[in-house]
């Protein structure tokens, strides 16, 4: 019973509201299906509206903490990145006991000091100084190899042209062990595994090159440890990012394709000894002459600038300096017959050896005027510069 009379009054309820409905319809001009539709629609466009204010907000703030975010992070990494600056030169000292050793390595009538400029190209300085003799080159190697051959010489203390050049050759080949070992410590001093044995020559070979002034590992080391740090702060990979870091400038000391930038240079190496395409990229993209496609890119980038940009950090006059008398040799070096060439006395002499066999002695003397030539068309120096063209001919015989 009580039943019915609840449903009765449901019933009588629901007709009410129905003919409440139908009254709003009246005075609205809208059936309820479109008032619901209207409502819907300005409720999405206040939606949509808000969104997007909240979305501006948001990028607003991103923009601003992400600016911050990047000033903290940059200044972190230089604050926990400390190097010295010292700024390598173009001179080693070489100490020595008294005057006599001084008279050995000079010997009879300066032979001993001319064969071992000829076998280093490294210019010898004998002047005054007490108990030093000078060591002037612009190429790190060929000093460190008259440093070690001079001392090797002067413990034995045989020192005439045929021991100077049999030493010379030696210290040469062990130079070439070092190089790798310095690779080798320098890998796992960073706890970079997996390497190329060629990239890990030419690792170690930037410790005998500096870029504007400054040494070329101690700057490919600071880089490393400053991408990895970063790529800590970010969420990467900074083992990753610090094996880039490394390896950036290895087309700075490569010899292959010199007219390929050193960028490009070392992207194309790295390639070419299997390293991956995210490390590739980024050795290619430091300098922006490829596109960015991977992620680490510009850390290598960044990385590159903070070293770089060290109050007394580099100096450029010292590189084109060197970039000039690496253009003298090496277009000395492009004429058939030339074995050897040499930019000494600070580019103001060019010396030239040549093959006996390939080159008369009429033809060394053009080749000079040609040198000569070639040097005041195509290149820019104070001064001027002598070329010097060297032919010898000997006659080797082995008594048993």
């Amino acid at each position: 019973m009580q039943k019915e009379q609840l449903e009765k009054k449901e019933q009588e309820c629901q007709e009410k509201f129905n003919e409440a409905n139908k009254q709003l319809e009246t005075i609205a001009g809208l059936s309820a299906a479109d008032a619901k539709n209207m409502l819907i629609e300005n409720l999405k466009a206040e939606a949509r509206t808000q969104a997007q204010a909240y979305i501006n907000d948001t990028m607003d703030e991103a923009r601003l903490n992400a600016a911050k975010e990047a000033k903290r992070i940059v200044i972190s990494t230089i604050q926990r990145t400390a190097t010295e600056t010292a700024i390598e030169n173009a001179v080693t000292t070489f100490p020595i006991e008294n005057d006599e050793v001084k008279g050995r390595i000079i010997g009879r009538e300066g032979r001993n000091i001319r064969a071992l400029e000829a076998a280093t190209g490294v210019e010898i300085v004998v002047d005054d100084t007490p108990d030093a003799i000078l060591l002037s080159g612009f190429d790190p190697v060929r000093r460190e190899v008259a440093r070690l051959a001079l001392h090797q010489l002067v413990i034995d203390g045989r020192i005439h042209p045929a021991r100077i050049e049999e030493v010379v050759a030696k210290v040469s080949r062990q130079l070439e062990d070092e190089i790798l070992e310095t690779g080798k410590r320098t890998c796992i001093d960073l706890g970079i595994h997996g390497l190329n044995i060629e990239l890990v020559k030419l690792i170690g070979r930037m410790k005998y090159r500096s870029s504007y002034g400054q040494n070329l590992l101690q700057h490919s080391r600071e880089v490393a440890n400053i991408c990895a740090i970063m790529a800590s702060e970010l969420g990467l990979n900074p083992k990753t990012a610090k094996r880039a870091g490394l390896l950036h400038d290895i087309g700075k000391v490569s010899e292959e394709d010199p007219e390929l930038p050193h960028a490009l240079l070392g992207a194309k190496l790295a390639e070419q000894f299997k390293e991956r395409p995210e490390i590739c990229n980024a050795i290619g993209a430091h300098h922006e002459e490829m596109e960015m496609d991977s992620i680490y890119a510009p850390l290598v980038l960044v990385g590159d600038a903070i070293s770089g940009a060290r109050p007394g950090a580099r100096r450029e006059v010292i590189e084109s300096y060197i970039k000039r008398l690496k253009g003298m040799e090496d277009l000395a070096a492009s004429y058939q017959g030339v074995t050897k060439s040499y930019a000494i006395q600070a580019g103001r002499e060019l010396r030239v050896i040549v093959a006996a066999e390939d080159v008369s002695d009429d033809q060394a003397a053009r080749l000079s005027t040609d040198i000569a030539q070639r040097i005041q068309d195509e290149m820019t120096y104070p001064g001027q510069v002598k070329i010097t063209v060297i032919r010898e001919t000997r006659s080797v015989a082995i008594a048993k």
